[in-house]
């Protein structure tokens, strides 16, 4: 396959995955909102911290207030990680490489941006909430007609590296800000804002049905290790590495346990680690040291995935520089 294909492939689904997260972030701050008690300040800032780029939102917004928030994440044009920009961006891949996807999911690229850029246009506040659901919907949809339509080829574990790696990195940021920056204070650890934010967290992922089923309790120490280490949760970042992984050497043709490249080795290596990892384990070291970690390691991998399988040109700082560039400031680390 053409790196340059292999590349939209993977863009393609890791946009649409972005903009999918930023939603279900604001969508629950959102609802989260409601539930706060009299008097406490509404927290919009963490929602930038997920990104990496508060700087760039001060210097052009000033303060983190509910409208600019939700005005920068979701449809501002300039913004290259805002909902608006993440599908626009989907949709230029899509066009790209029209030939090779299904027609079934150009249609669904170019009418989940219709529907972002139409929104835009009147982006009042009551109607955020059926926007965002629409949004999430819209994701869906287009990984079940991927999977429903496409040959589970090259082009289709590309995807799913894209799609993957992107959800991955998400977990791990949502469950920083929870752990780091979300309470107003150390005294407020275990009050039922804590319980409420923690079960926030589980919902803007998708976990709490699922979580629930597994665990009776709501402990920071169970929804941490259920969103890192579970094998089974298809948003937890074990799951998601270890099918990067799989469909990575279903390309390769190299079997797991081995390696032929530094992307094989360095996804081998990280999912060899969590494969072994307890929660105690991560709790020792620190949860946000962890998760801060785990997002550069996350990162890197899309770094050797970039010089591995789509770049064209002999390997220099310049073509590690375009990468981190394309990837977006989100993936800078908090902290």
């Amino acid at each position: 396959m053409l790196s340059r294909v292999a590349d939209s492939i993977y863009w393609l689904n890791r946009y649409i995955e972005r903009a999918d997260n930023v939603a279900r972030f604001v969508d629950v701050n959102l609802n989260l909102m409601l539930d706060l008690p009299d008097g406490l300040s509404q927290q919009w800032e963490p929602l930038i911290l997920t990104t990496g780029d508060l700087e760039l939102f001060k210097e052009r917004y000033g303060k983190a207030t509910p409208d600019n928030v939700i005005q920068f994440l979701t449809f501002d044009a300039k913004y290259p990680n805002s909902i608006f920009s993440c599908v626009q961006l989907a949709r230029e891949n899509a066009r790209s490489i029209r030939e090779i996807i299904s027609s079934e999911m150009w249609e669904q690229v170019n009418g989940f941006f219709m529907m972002v850029k139409d929104a835009s246009q009147r982006p009042v506040r009551t109607t955020l909430p059926n926007f965002f659901t629409q949004t999430k919907l819209a994701s869906h949809r287009f990984a079940g007609v991927m999977d429903a339509t496409m040959t589970r080829n090259e082009g289709w574990h590309f995807g799913q590296m894209g799609r993957l790696q992107e959800r991955a990195d998400k977990t791990a940021r949502i469950l920083d800000v929870k752990y780091f920056y979300l309470l107003p204070s150390v005294e407020w650890v275990g009050t039922p804002l804590d319980q409420i934010q923690w079960i926030s967290l589980l919902r803007s992922v998708s976990a709490y049905e699922m979580y629930r089923k597994s665990q009776r309790r709501i402990t920071p120490n169970s929804v941490a290790e259920f969103l890192i280490l579970n094998r089974e949760f298809p948003r937890s970042i074990h799951f998601c590495l270890k099918e990067v992984e799989r469909s990575m050497h279903e390309v390769t043709g190299t079997p797991i346990g081995t390696w032929c490249n530094s992307a094989e080795r360095s996804i081998g290596r990280l999912c060899a680690e969590l494969g072994y990892l307890t929660i105690d384990d991560v709790i020792d070291v620190g949860l946000h040291e962890f998760l801060d970690q785990m997002q550069k390691r996350i990162n890197e991998v899309g770094v050797k995935m970039w010089e591995t399988f789509f770049a064209i040109e002999p390997i220099v700082n310049k073509t590690t520089t375009t990468m981190s560039q394309r990837l977006g400031n989100m993936s800078q680390t908090m902290g």
